[in-house]
């Protein structure tokens, strides 16, 4: 647990002085960022940043996979949803290939 919360440290530091060279903030504004920017307020201590980002980083995978398994038997139970959801990606996509 110690190795990854020094790990995690040196990544958000990394993050933080990527922050401090950019030009425009808004291509790097993400979740990370906004916990980084919110330390440098007052509004969190550098353990809250630590403790989110790397709870964001162990519980994400789990979480995606359940909501994932959810929706798609939702979707599955749901045949007339299914099909206004492929009619809405074949009229965004159209002939083009499907790329993740």
């Amino acid at each position: 647990s110690k190795d990854l919360k020094g790990e995690m440290e040196i990544l958000i530091e990394q993050k933080r002085q990527k922050l401090s060279a950019v030009e425009k903030l808004d291509e790097h504004m993400d979740f990370a960022s906004q916990l980084i920017f919110a330390q440098n307020r007052g509004d969190l201590t550098a353990e809250n940043v630590n403790q989110c980002v790397l709870e964001m980083m162990i519980a994400a995978p789990d979480t995606l996979s359940v909501t994932l398994f959810f929706m798609l038997i939702l979707i599955a139970e749901h045949p007339t949803v299914e099909e206004e959801m492929m009619r809405e990606i074949e009229t965004v996509v159209g002939k083009r290939e499907l790329q993740s």
